[in-house]
């Protein structure tokens, strides 16, 4: 059933994608502001399938601690879910995200009308500079910019060196830097066909003192990230709290 499940699920996304991006033509040639607008639905709808189809319910804690205005929001990644969700958390969401992903038919220009962050990393210190520049434009844009520290997804568990990005960003632009934790790889696991029922967990943390410097903020996201991961089995669903709205999460409590 699961494996069903996962290919109906899979179909929709795909159908999803092609239809909304093709309706997409004439926001792209004559309402460009609704990009972003345009593109939380796709995700909206995105995750109302992964919902419905495959049995997986959002459930979030420490909102709390999320700003009214720009910040940097550094969390964990370990599947293509942690590229959707973000789109209907926050009100202004800006992810930074491989150039190469800009290329993709359709999909490609609505990212970039939408206000997300290309990086090409191939280019070293060219692409750092481009990096504090669009991040600095996106904080005056009052974005949410989210960014994933360990460059690449991994799986429930591992630990990998953090990249130094965020560091220069927060030293930049003065935004407050808050650890975000999510397991979501234990239903949609890297690169994974096959997405499993059960909950994910997404636990925002507070915000990080401010200058701390690259020597000391890289180890305290991954530290807020071990503590916030604790909580993830206490936050279980049952209780009334997982969000049935937008397909997104609800608060089910506050990460400590």
């Amino acid at each position: 059933m699961t494996l069903i499940r996962a290919c109906l699920f899979n179909v929709y996304f795909v159908v999803l994608t092609i239809v909304l991006g093709v309706a997409a033509l004439p926001i792209r040639l004559f309402a460009r502001p609704l990009a972003l607008p345009y593109a939380k639905l796709w995700t909206r709808l995105s995750i109302a399938g992964l919902r419905a189809i495959c049995g997986i319910d959002i459930i979030v804690t420490g909102r709390e601690h999320l700003p009214a205005g720009p910040c940097l929001l550094a969390s964990q990644h370990q599947s293509a879910f942690d590229t959707l969700v973000w789109m209907n958390l926050v009100d202004r969401p800006s992810y930074v995200m491989k150039e190469e992903l800009t290329r993709l038919p359709l999909v490609g220009p609505m990212l970039l009308l939408a206000g997300m962050i290309p990086v090409r990393r191939a280019d070293g210190a060219k692409a750092l500079r481009a990096l504090l520049a669009a991040t600095q434009h996106a904080a005056d844009d009052g974005r949410q910019i989210i960014i994933f520290p360990e460059g690449t997804r991994t799986r429930p568990g591992e630990t990998v060196r953090l990249q130094p990005g965020i560091a220069a960003m927060a030293a930049h632009t003065g935004l407050p830097v808050i650890p975000v934790a999510t397991d979501s790889g234990l239903r949609w696991s890297r690169n994974a066909f096959v997405k499993h029922p059960g909950p994910i967990h997404i636990a925002i943390g507070p915000a990080l003192p401010p200058g701390l410097g690259r020597a000391r903020i890289l180890p305290a996201i991954s530290g807020t990230w071990e503590s916030l991961t604790r909580d993830f089995g206490s936050a279980a669903p049952g209780d009334g709290s997982v969000d049935n709205s937008v397909g997104v999460p609800v608060e089910t409590g506050h990460a400590h």
